[in-house]
């Protein structure tokens, strides 16, 4: 184990309110972290620490501005935890050459399982009986409206990523046929793959949401994307809340011209429309779809991992590409 003297300096940037979950990093690096300094502002610590600091870990989606980084010259990588990169200036970094990663497979098996929760509770309406049964309704009002089988459902998935993919694997032994769309056809993958999401959409029943924010895919899923999904089609949303044009998704839904959501993020977090609080075709979750114990355990290997990859010079476990 290295002494204090020989540990490298990692800057941590997050909101107040993030602890920090990595506990084992403090014992393989010196971990500078302004929020513990009250006596200091933002500014002035990091402008003190500015020469030392090469590497900076973002807990959690705690924006990651330029401004921020013009205070680190000597800043060479930016180690994410999150699978999403949405909230680092990417092209300030690409400016700079500094180097990104992210959370890589670390979440991938437990969003998916989410995933597949989220969409057998919309079909089934499990949230909606439970309260149901909870509110005492069942002894004065019977048998509760029936929902929908998952068996045969046409799945398509934006962004067949390492969640996207695990989405998929998970789905197709309940009878499900898949679809996709990405920013270019996967080489080797076999499911039929659309150039837009539209078309996605008119042959999909239901429409699962786990790719990048990027400028491009911001309100990707517009009210053409749903209206070609139809009144009978669910959308899942595991990415980010402004994947989705949040207040046509509103509109759809309360018209009843979709036939239901489960949404685990949303474009004003942790605002939730207050229209969808009392549907219940609609499952809300607080961004924690791929949030376990199991999955922090393995966030902290690539994280731990891509920081001694840094200061070794060896290639990093999960680079993001900034084109």
């Amino acid at each position: 184990m290295p002494t204090e003297e020989e540990r490298p300096v990692v800057l941590i940037h997050r909101i107040p309110s993030l602890k920090q979950p990595l506990a084992s990093l403090s014992e393989r690096f010196t971990l500078l972290d302004p929020l513990l300094h009250s006596a200091d502002s933002t500014h002035s610590f990091l402008s003190r620490h500015a020469s030392s600091v090469r590497a900076i870990l973002c807990l959690g989606p705690s924006p990651l501005t330029s401004d921020t980084l013009s205070l680190l010259p000597a800043l060479e990588i930016v180690v994410g935890s999150t699978a999403g990169i949405d909230h680092v200036d990417l092209q300030e970094c690409r400016r700079r050459g500094i180097l990104v990663t992210n959370a890589g497979n670390a979440f991938s098996e437990d969003g998916a399982d989410y995933v597949v929760g989220l969409l057998v509770d919309v079909l089934r309406r499990v949230s909606s009986i439970d309260r149901f049964v909870r509110n005492g309704l069942w002894p004065d009002h019977g048998a509760y409206p029936l929902g929908s089988t998952l068996g045969g459902k046409r799945v398509g998935i934006v962004g067949l990523g390492s969640i996207g993919s695990e989405v998929a694997k998970r789905l197709v032994p309940f009878g499900c046929s898949i679809a996709y769309t990405s920013r270019k056809k996967k080489p080797g993958v076999s499911y039929p793959f659309y150039a837009n999401v539209s078309g996605l959409a008119a042959d999909s029943d239901v429409l699962i949401v786990c790719c990048a924010l990027t400028e491009e895919t911001h309100h990707m899923i517009n009210k053409d994307v749903m209206t070609a999904l139809g009144k009978e089609g669910v959308i899942i949303n595991v990415g980010r809340g402004a994947l989705i044009d949040e207040k046509e998704l509103v509109h759809f839904l309360v018209r009843g011209e979709l036939g239901g959501a489960g949404l685990d993020v949303f474009e004003d977090e942790p605002h939730v429309p207050k229209e969808l609080l009392t549907l219940d075709n609609v499952v809300l979750s607080p961004h924690i779809a791929v949030l376990t114990a199991e999955s922090f355990a393995a966030l902290e290997q690539v994280v731990i991992g891509n920081l001694e990859a840094f200061f070794s010079n060896k290639p990093l476990l999960s680079p993001v590409k900034l084109e």
